[in-house]
Order: C-alpha cells, then structure tokens, then sequence
C-alpha cells in the first residue's frame, strides 16, 4: 500500500463519516456503520500500521472524530464507537511497534506514528472536547452499582484510557521550542483538562470506596499530568522566593561573573603587539617529535599550554557499547497558572487520596492484579507527593500509608530485581537502568521523610520515627544497599544523574546513622554470614546441639520496638484477609493452634507488630474457645499484654523431619556425608568506623571521582557530600594514600586553577590537604610518583606508607628462585619423576633446602621451567572426588566377598578388609544397594553383643580382653566429648601410653595390647583424687556402671598407689623400648576399681570433672 496515497477502500469509508463545514459538522447516514468499518481496518493492519499511518495523515481524529463527539455527543451508540476508535488510534507507538525499531524502515514508520499522534494531542487540547468527555463521566459516575451496566463500565474505562494515551504522547522537540514559563501543548492541554473539571473527577476516582477498581488509570494519568514538574517548582509557585533561594542564585551569578572576568583577562594576555597572522616557530626544548629531535611549534606562543601530541589527529570513536549512558530529558518550567493549578491538586490529592489510592494500588501490585512494569507508577508517586508533602509544610499523617518498614522492604526487593534485570537482559539495559534510578529516587525520600520526622515537634511522630531508624539500621539489607550499589555502579548504563542520587542517598544514610550511633552506648545489628561445611549423621543416641536461645537482652528490646510501633499505628493491624492456618495441610484445623501461636512468636521476633497482631486476631476467630488468643471484647492494651506472654514464651515447635532411626549409628557416620552451605543470622555490636572502612575501596572511590569531574554543573549541596565522603576516607580513616591517584589529581589542579574557585572553599580546601600530604610523602618514598599510576587497595596504601618489602618487593609477593634453587628442583624432580609417588609436589616439598616455599610456587616454577606443560598434571589428588567405575570382575568379587561375610557381626568390615579394589565405605554401600544383595543400609551395620558387658560387682566393671588386640576408648557423652577435645587429656593419654587414631579407618583413641591390666589398674589408682576415709564405717557412693546399676567405691591404700605409680613409670620405658608380642592370646580380668579410668584420668583435666564410662572393645572378637 503506498503510504502517501490513502486506500480506496479507506478513502470513501472515511468520506462516509459526515463533513465539516465552519465549525458545524454534518453526518452522514452511514456514519456509525463507517465508524465500525474503521474499527475492522486497524485490526487487520500490517506490521507497518499502514492504516493507522493514513488515518493519521488524513487527520481523521481532528476533522471528523472529535467533531462528531463534541456536536452529537447525545447519539450514545455513535458516541462509543468514536471513543472506541480514539482509543484505537491513539494507542502509543511503543505498544504498536513493540519497541523502538532498529530496522531503518520500521524506524520511519514508527516516527510516523508518533507525529501522527503529535498532532492529535494539539488537537485535543480544547475545553470544548474534554468537557464533553467530563459530562459523559460525570453522569456515569452518578449512576449507582446496580443500575450500572456493563457497557457503562466500558465506557468509563475507554475514557480514561484515552485520556491516559493523549497524556502520554511525547512532546516533539523540532515543534515545541518553548522557554520556561511558556505554555507548551501539555500545558494547554493540562489547562482544558482544569477548566472542564476533569480534574476533580480523577480525584474523586481517586477517593471514592466504590470506584477503586480504576486506581491503576488514576494513578497512570496523575503521573503523566506531573511529567515535566519537579516538587520543588510547584511548591514555590505563586510563592515569594526565600532567603536560602536568594543567596543560592546570588552564588550562581557570582560564579558566572567570576569566569567570565578571567576568560576576558586570558584574552587580553593573548593580544600581542603583532598582527596575528605572524605567530613565529619555536622549538621546544625536552619534548621529543616522532625522531630524536625536538617539537617544532608553529603557532602562537599564548596557546602553547594546550598543545599535545594530539593535536590534529582524528577523534577516536568510542565503542558503543563503552559510551556513558544518556540522561533523560530535562525538566521545564510550566506556564504560572497551570503550576499553580497543579499545585492545588497536589495539596487537595494529599488530604483526600493519597494514602487510599497508595493502599489499593500497593494491593494489586502484590496480588499481581496489574500490568507488567505497573510498580514504576507507584514508585514515582511516592517520591513525588512525599517531597512535595516536605516542602510544603511537612504532615507525617498524609503520607502515613507509604512511611514503613513495609515500603523499605519493597523498594529494596525492587531495587535488587531492576539491577539482576539490568545484567540479564542486556537488550533493554537501558530501561531497567531508570527503573533502578526511580526506586533509588523513591528510597531517597523515604529515608528524607524519615529524617524531617525526626525533627518534629511531635512526641508521637519522632517515636514512630525511632522505630523505623531501628529496624533499618538493625537489617543488613537495608544498612548495606549503598555500599553495594555504589561497587556495582555501571557508568555504559545508569546515566549521571543516577550516580548523584546515589551519593546524596550514602551521605544522608551515613548522617542519619552517625547521629544515631552518638546518642547510644552500643547498637546491636544484625550480620548474616554464609559458610560451607561438612556434615556427618549424628547417632541416635547423641543429643543434636540445639539453636541458640534468643537471650533476654535481645527479646526485650525487641519488644520494646514493636511496643513503639503498635502504639505509633492505634493497634492498627494493617495485614488484611490474613488466614492462621494452613488449609493444604494433612494437619486437622484444631491441632494447628500450636503451629499459629509460633507464627505470632516469629512475626514479634523479626519485628512485624502489625503483622504479628493481625495473625492474633484472624486466630482468635478461627479459635475462639478457651480464649486462647485472648476473649473476643479484649482490650488494646490486653492484647498488647498478649503478645508480650507470647514473645516470651518457650513455644514447642516441631522439629524438622529426621531420617529414619538407626540401630548402630557408629557406623552410619563412616557411611554418609553431605556439604551444607548454611546462612548464619546473628546479632553483633555495631562500630560506625568499622562500617565506613567498608567504603576505603577503589570501587567505591571511583564513582565519587567520576562525579567530582563535573563539579562546575553539580550543585552546591552535591559537592559537599563528595567532599564529605572524601573527608572520611582521607582524614576519619588515614587513608589519604588512597586518593594519591593520577585522574584524582587531575581534577584537583582543575579545581586549584578554576577562576571561580572561590565558589568551591569545600573542595579547594581539601584538594591542598591531599597534595601536601602527597608531596610530604614523595620526600620519603621515591616511588610515590609511580604510584600514582595505580588505584591502591588497602594493603596497597600500608606499603606506600609504611614501606615495602626486601629488594624493592612489595611485602606478601613470593621471592624470586636463584640459580642454585632452580638447579636443585631440576635434580629433584628428575630424580623422583619415574617413581610411584602419588604426589610428587609432596614428595619434593621436605626435600628442598628453603622449607618456607609452598606447594603453589614449586607448582608454578615447575610450569615455567618447563619441566612440566600444565600445572593440572600437579594437581592434589581430593579424597572421594575421582569417580571410578566398577569392573564386571570387581562386582563379581565384591558378591562373593558377601555371600562369605553376611552372617559375621561386621559384614562392610570384612568387605572392606578382603576386597582387592580401593573404595571407600559410602562407594561399596552404594554398590552393595545397587546389585540387589542388601534392601537397607542398617543390614550392613556391626552387631554389638549384648554379653560384651560384664556384671556388676560391689567394686566395679569386670571385661575379658585378648591381649592380641588394641582396645577402643569410646566416649559416650557430652563431657567425654568434651575431654577428648582437651590437648592436655590427650598429652595425659599419650603419657599413659594409649595410642591415638592411626588413620582414618579408626575414630577412637585405643588401649596397646602390650599394656597389661595391673598396669591399667595402677594407672587409674595413680590419677584418682585423694579422699580421707569417712568416719563410723561409711561408705561412698560410686560411679555408675555401663549398665546404669551404682557401685562404691574402693579406697586405695598407700601400697596400691605406689604400685600404680610404678606401673606408670614403667609404661614411660616400654613406650621407648616396646618389644614384639608373640604367642596365644590368653584372656585376663581387668577390674577399674574405684570408677573408671575416664573418671580417673578425668581428675586431671578441668574440662573433664564429671563422671565417664569406658567401654572396652577389642575389634572383631566376641566378649563374654
């Protein structure tokens, strides 16, 4: 279809509409059914929109469609149709063409469309079409809920819609070449939109209970009425200009006046007395041309400050995908009396709306009930009307819906998903870039608002302000956002104007919690750390460590927060609909009381009062008997009482889901592992300095220089917090070094050579600091001028200052290799190169003359010297990472090993034992449940033998051991744990001559069999505690046996003691000269009077007090 010739078809349905003639326009018969015909075109337009481009050179909205509204408006069929079309036709080229094409076609056609729709918003801007449009919603909006119809909803939603899609066209900038205070066509536009009282039928929208369904569209149109407006301009509309306004624009004009004086003064030093075609030839001595010679300069000696080697040569293009990203249109200044008609709206929107409307949509915007992208609406009206509620005299009550832990929470979540968006979608980078900047806007004010309640004259108000300060600064996640956004900053994609926000967001965060930190001892925060480590299945018998209790510190200022907070909100439980119970489980309803009274304990511990009282009010009408969660006329401050019980409280909870039980857990350790990476939450105390040396980082530093480079267009308040920032690092912290940096120092001499320079005292005052801190620096260390060159990490700026290492080395670096070491790693290697070591980095380690070298610089000396090619070839061998396949003739071994050992005690033992293949344990378990030959793992288990255990005497424990064998040492409690964890119980055992694990096959400390049982006997008399003998005969009660069954206790006389000493002594000689033990094993009695020999040797160690038992085993052999 050729675009500049309309389409028959087109051309005479158009011309059956009507025609205009003056200002009367005349319809045809057809012209409803032309309407619809119009309607069936743009349906089946092409990928071009090449009826919509037609329809829009035929201005068919200005000459047929707004006429026809506007003078037979009564003719409501006619009438929906039109706007139904309208509607059609002015619908955004963005959602037509899907994006901005690349294609230079489609690039053409979508400018097209949009100044098609250019001309349509001036045409739009008439009093006559948008009171026709408010007479038609006003009469819809009187009609009641039951005699509305569907059509009626339709046609309310069409007008707001087309509303909304003439709002939303761009301004063209070729057309509208307007100055400020200039009426523009969104103003004349905003002006009809005021006089036909369009206005207060948005408003009413806005605040009525029965219309909420269309606070999505209200919301869109209010924000594209305020697009070119900024808070700041329309609270001082109509407003004379302050004292601080004043004295701010007499600086600018100073500044101005300043650089204009010194440009004319250049300009007078650079007149000669010559005329200026003669500019002479110099050569400049010291500065090298191409050769060995030096620069000719061929023009006037008055410019020779500016010259380069540059000079000349074609600009460089930068890579597109390296460009710093655009800013955003400028805002302008309206016309004064559509600034002052939008300032009304503000003021009657904040009393009357704003809260409501900001509820609703927050509503949909969580049950997902909007559009795609619809929360940037929410996030522009929260920072707009909140500023405008500061600067025109500040009420915390009209902005109440919106000041939250709430809405810090969901502006951090955004923030968060716009940045992860904005590096996953590279396509549109771009776009999720502003939506970023505009949650960073909307956090901005919130922290602002916060600051101005804090400097309230209201009791009420600063409380409530104390409590949002707590629960900000206790998070992690809120105390920590700057830091990393300031890291992750990306000048290719988040424009200037971002990076602003941002500084001024850090240095009002790090005021406010400087501040805060003053007025307190010590401020509990909370940290979140994540750790990697290594499980084993705990034994059934053993006790699993239990979660910390919250100490009672914590819980009471805990309560103390949410005590502020539910009196701050009147015990307004905001949560709505909330149900306490979960109906999807297996759970009957009544046994889930319980489980919702934990609910309310956790929501009191993460400091969600209102949460946590709508949870108790929801249970108490699910579970009204025995008033439980309290009686149904209780009090406010009975509830408070309520929960105060309940945050206290010791609640069961239910454990997490166990595997199933185990006979023998000893074994179960040896079979299963499992890498956890658990995320510790804990609370520590706060240190301001501490939180600041988190900043004294290259990527933290180089964003404020990027902004300090246009400080002659930053404004005045900008500069200062640079400065601020600096002033930390460089002063606060010591780290000056830290801004010895070439680029630094080239804004500084900027700055230092300014002509206005007087307007910048802040920044003049700390660039000479910093330079002569420098150069009082350079005249110590003559390597300060290399440094320059470099960003210096905190390690980096301890070695400028404070010195390197030996042989101009930094400190840390790994020395060079001599000669004479290269030379003996060569002979080394070559020596043991052929030889079946399964490492051989190992293998050489010990054997080098220098111990201090690691395994990573043999490794990589190696690589260089070439005698290996990578160094993978090197690489450790881990335990349990190499997967091996199992051969058919190792699986047929491993079915006859367990055909032969399934009825022994130790089945996986003698497996373990017998079979050629090195597995481990976990790998053959595997195996064994694979080939079908076992169902579970517990049937591989040991079986313990119950007749192991002796019985009980009146003087202690009787065990049979064959002296064969080397006994276990197991510890079966906390305290034995305990004991076995002491360097010093250990050094005792090893004095005692028991002999620890040898590999890792063994867990337990074991008894030599060349260890006789006097000799164990003796030793334990030895180590018993001296007790006087008890008068009248009595006697002390014992230890308890294995079997649980009490025993008294043996006094020992002074002969046995000497013998025990004895004995211990000789156990010294044979641990130096120990002899093979050969012959039968015979079985001896070893009776451990007075206790145990854990308790014995217990006495000697003050972790290991109380009580033991020791359970003697001697590997594979039955006890009896």
């Amino acid at each position: 279809v050729d675009l500049f010739r309309m389409n028959c078809e087109l051309l005479a349905t158009c011309t059956a509409l009507g025609y205009l003639e003056g200002d009367t326009y005349h319809k045809e018969a057809d012209c409803l059914e032309s309407v619809k015909d119009l309607i069936r075109y743009l349906r089946h337009e092409d990928d071009t929109r090449d009826v919509r481009q037609q329809l829009g050179a035929g201005q068919i909205v200005q000459n047929d469609l707004l006429p026809i509204i506007i003078q037979h408006g009564q003719d409501k069929a006619l009438f929906d149709a039109c706007i139904r079309l309208m509607v059609n036709l002015t619908q955004p080229a963005m959602l037509c063409f899907g994006k901005v094409p690349d294609d230079p076609v489609f690039r053409h056609h979508f400018l097209q469309v949009t100044s098609h729709l250019q001309a349509c918003k001036e045409a739009f801007a008439s009093e006559a079409v948008f009171g026709m449009l408010s007479e038609t919603l006003y009469t819809l909006l009187q009609l009641d809920w039951e005699q509305r119809q569907e059509e009626d909803n339709l046609l309310i939603e069409r007008i707001l819609l087309l509303v909304r899609n003439v709002l939303h066209v761009p301004a063209d900038p070729c057309e509208e070449k307007k100055v400020d205070d200039d009426a523009s066509i969104h103003d004349r536009l905003l002006w009809a939109i005021h006089m036909s009282g369009f206005d207060d039928l948005i408003k009413f929208l806005a605040s009525a209970q029965s219309e909420q369904q269309w606070s999505m569209h209200v919301l869109e149109i209010i924000s594209l009425m305020f697009r070119d407006q900024t808070p700041e301009a329309l609270v001082s509309a109509g407003q004379a200009r302050t004292a601080e306004e004043k004295h701010r624009d007499t600086q600018e004009l100073e500044a101005l006046r300043e650089k204009e004086l010194a440009a004319k003064r250049s300009r007078t030093l650079q007149r000669g007395t010559r005329h200026s075609r003669f500019g002479g030839s110099y050569v400049v001595q010291g500065l090298k041309s191409i050769g060995d010679k030096d620069v000719i300069y061929h023009r006037n000696v008055h410019n020779f400050k500016n010259y380069t080697h540059d000079m000349g040569k074609a600009v460089r293009r930068v890579p597109k995908r390296n460009r710093q990203a655009r800013e955003c249109k400028d805002k302008r200044r309206s016309a004064l009396n559509v600034r002052l008609f939008l300032r009304e709206f503000c003021v009657d929107f904040l009393e009357n709306c704003y809260n409501r409307l900001m509820y609703l949509v927050k509503e949909s915007l969580i049950r997902e009930q909007t559009q795609q992208h619809d929360e940037t609406y929410y996030l522009w009206a929260l920072s707009f009307f909140m500023a405008f509620n500061r600067g025109n005299g500040f009420r915390a009550d009209l902005v109440s819906e919106t000041m939250s832990i709430r809405a810090f929470h969901y502006i951090e979540r955004n923030i968060t998903n716009y940045y992860e968006m904005m590096l996953t979608d590279r396509k549109e980078a771009t776009s999720w870039s502003r939506r970023m900047h505009l949650a960073l806007k909307a956090y901005q004010e919130l922290l602002l608002t916060v600051n101005e309640m804090d400097r309230s004259q209201d009791e009420s108000i600063r409380q409530s302000c104390s409590v949002i300060k707590s629960n900000i600064f206790y998070l992690m996640e809120y105390r920590e956002i700057f830091l990393t956004l300031l890291r992750k900053y990306d000048e290719t994609r988040q424009p200037h104007s971002y990076l602003k926000d941002l500084v001024e967001s850090t240095h009002l965060f790090l005021r406010m919690l400087e501040r805060y930190c003053k007025g307190r001892n010590s401020l509990m925060v909370q940290v979140c750390s994540c750790k990697k480590r290594v499980r084993r299945k705990k034994s059934r018998g053993q006790k699993k460590p239990s979660a910390a209790e919250t100490s009672p510190e914590a819980l009471a200022e805990t309560w103390k927060v949410v005590e502020e907070e539910l009196k701050a909100s009147g015990f307004q439980s905001l949560t709505e609909s909330i149900v306490p119970f979960d109906a999807t489980s297996d759970t009957p309803l009544e046994e889930q009381r319980t489980d919702a009274m934990v609910r309310v304990q956790d929501a009191l511990l993460i400091r969600l009062g209102p949460e946590a009282l709508a949870l108790l009010r929801a249970a108490r009408e699910v579970w009204p008997e025995g008033d439980v969660f309290g009686s149904a006329d209780v009090e406010p401050e009975e509830e408070l009482e309520l929960l105060k019980q309940i945050l206290h409280a010791n609640l069961p909870r239910s454990p997490p889901p166990e595997p199933a039980a185990e006979e023998d857990d000893d074994d179960a350790a040896e079979l299963e592992e499992e890498e956890l990476q658990s995320v510790q939450v804990f609370e520590k105390e706060f240190n301001f300095l501490d939180f600041i040396k988190r900043f004294s980082n290259p990527s933290v530093v180089r964003p404020y220089l990027l902004l300090l480079k246009s400080y002659s267009k930053n404004t005045p308040h900008t500069n200062h917090c640079i400065a601020r920032m600096l002033h930390r690092l460089a002063v606060d912290l010591k780290m000056d070094a830290q801004l010895f940096q070439l680029s630094v120092f080239n804004v500084f001499n900027k700055i230092l050579s300014d002509p206005a320079a007087a307007a910048y005292k802040e920044l003049v005052t700390f660039a000479k600091f910093v330079l002569n801190r420098f150069f009082s620096l350079a005249a110590q260390n003559n390597k300060a001028y290399v440094e320059l060159l470099f960003w210096k990490n905190v390690g980096a700026v301890r070695e400028m200052t404070e010195g390197y290492g030996k042989d101009g080395l930094v400190l840390g670096k790994k020395p060079t290799w001599t000669e004479e070491e290269e030379e003996e790693l060569r002979n080394l290697y070559e020596e043991h190169r052929h030889s079946e070591v399964p490492d051989i980095v190992e293998t050489l380690l010990p054997l080098l003359s220098d111990s201090t070298r690691t395994r990573r610089q043999v490794v990589t000396q190696l690589v260089r010297m070439g005698l290996v090619d990578s160094a993978k070839e090197l690489k450790k061998q881990k335990k349990g990472t190499q997967i091996v396949l199992w051969t058919e003739e190792q699986e047929e071994e491993l079915q006859m090993l367990y055909e032969e050992y399934k009825d022994s005690d130790d089945v996986l033992g003698n497996i373990m034992k017998k079979h050629t293949a090195k597995r481990s344990r976990a790998r053959v378990v595997d195996k064994l449940l694979s080939m079908g030959l076992v169902s579970e793992r517990r049937e591989l288990y040991k079986k313990r033998s119950r007749s192991a255990r002796g019985t009980s005497s009146g003087k202690g424990m009787v065990y049979i051991i064959k002296e064969s064998h080397d006994v276990p040492l197991v510890p079966l409690k906390e305290a034995n744990e305990e004991a076995m964890d002491n360097k010093s119980f250990l050094r005792l055992l090893r004095k005692l001559g028991l002999r620890a694990p040898a590999n890792e096959q063994e867990t337990f400390w074991r008894i030599p069999a060349k260890i006789s049982v006097s000799q164990l006997r003796g030793a334990a008399a030895a180590l018993s505690p001296r007790e006087e003998e008890p008068k009248g005969g009595e006697e002390q009660d014992g230890s308890r046996s294995p079997t649980g069954e009490s025993q008294e206790t043996e006094v020992v006389s002074g002969e046995q003691r000497a013998q025990a000493l004895r004995a211990l002594l000789l156990t010294r000689k044979r641990k130096h000269h120990s002899s093979e033990h050969t012959g039968t094993a015979t079985s001896v009695i070893v009776q451990i009077s007075g206790g145990n020999l854990f308790q014995s040797l217990g006495a000697a160690s003050a972790k290991a007090r109380s009580p033991y038992r020791l359970y003697l085993d001697h590997g594979t052999s039955k006890t009896s």
